[in-house]
């Protein structure tokens, strides 16, 4: 796995649920989201992202993804990334 490549595409989602309301992303809970993705390199990814709350309803948010490519070591390690929203809508512990 193209880990670069992998990082870009797997920020480059992320970054689609950085841009949501707290509101929208309450309704994505328990709601995987998982597609299938081609880097530049020609090379398939599959990207699953999911929402949960951080440590209790009603408050922070954790938005996590993981990004492999299908082949047998990198499924069982994704490449992982996750942030963490709040309920007033602030990214918490990122500038």
């Amino acid at each position: 796995m193209n880990k670069q490549e992998a990082r870009t595409l797997l920020a480059e989602r992320l970054n689609d649920y950085r841009k949501l309301p707290y509101a929208d992303l309450v309704a994505k809970i328990d709601d995987d989201d998982c597609v299938t993705v081609v880097g530049q390199s020609g090379t398939e990814y599959q990207i699953e992202v999911q929402v949960f709350w951080d440590a209790k309803p009603d408050g922070d948010i954790r938005v996590f993804g993981g990004i492999d490519d299908g082949r047998f070591l990198a499924a069982f390690a994704p490449l992982c990334d996750s942030f963490i929203v709040s309920p007033v809508g602030e990214l918490v512990g990122e500038d």
